[in-house]
């Protein structure tokens, strides 16, 4: 993809302040669009990422925003709009891990995970199809769990997750006369500094791919590249293993 591709678009990018969230805020300011990027708690390190992205000559806003909470989601879309002119791309990065076995798991755990992977995705699909141009991108970052679940103590994660993939249908249809496509990117082993590839558990996560390794956050991000521009236009609906072979 050429470096001015997404020259005149806008993208928001939620969770976009480390990991595969900042590098695919980078990827897709590098393809020229102007992104905003929204956090919780991590300012410095959001800022950070907006401080790259204008050195290398892009534009980027950073907003606080939890967007599980009633509200936020809106007033995100609202500000990304407000600053950059209008919404072309979301793309759905900000999520939460939890490992627990079933009889573990408690209800505050339970309405958490769903509140931050499925709530907050709802939310702002919902805030930015009213305000989308038509023609635009919702891109969810899901997980390689949607497929295959290797073990105990995974089940909340799993299902958090797997709802990604019918909200991401669900919106595919619902969106599809105005041109926006809907698509869930689901990782395996990511090398992230949340799971390092030279971690506890890294040999094991490895062995479970076809490909004997861990992932890095470029990969993910250049697949969000490619549904984010013109490449991605008759692809909605979908669910794309980013795993290394993990779901084989």
């Amino acid at each position: 993809m050429s470096s001015n591709e997404l020259a005149g678009k806008v993208a928001l990018v939620t969770g976009g302040s480390r990991g595969i969230g900042a590098e695919v805020a980078r990827k897709l300011a590098g393809a020229g669009a102007a992104v905003a990027i929204t956090y919780v708690q991590a300012a410095d390190q959001a800022g950070a990422v907006v401080k790259q992205i204008e050195a290398a000559g892009g534009t980027a806003i950073a907003i606080r925003a939890d967007l599980a909470a009633s509200g936020d989601a809106e007033a995100a879309v609202a500000r990304t709009i407000g600053e950059l002119g209008r919404l072309d791309v979301l793309v759905n990065n900000a999520g939460h891990f939890t490992y627990g076995a079933l009889h573990e798991v408690t209800t505050e755990e339970l309405d958490r995970v769903l509140a931050i992977d499925v709530r907050s995705v709802f939310l702002a699909a919902q805030a930015a199809a009213r305000q989308m141009a038509d023609g635009g991108r919702i891109i969810s970052i899901g997980s390689c769990f949607n497929g295959r679940v290797p073990g105990d103590s995974l089940v909340l994660q799993a299902t958090a997750k797997a709802a990604l993939i019918g909200l991401t249908k669900g919106l595919a249809r619902e969106l599809g006369s105005r041109g926006i496509t809907s698509n869930v990117v689901d990782p395996g082993p990511i090398d992230t500094d949340m799971n390092p590839a030279d971690g506890e558990t890294a040999d094991f996560q490895a062995g479970l791919t076809a490909l004997g390794r861990y992932g890095k956050v470029e990969d993910i991000a250049d697949t969000v590249l490619f549904l984010a521009g013109p490449t991605g236009n008759f692809i909605t609906g979908a669910a794309i293993p980013v795993d290394g072979g993990y779901t084989v």
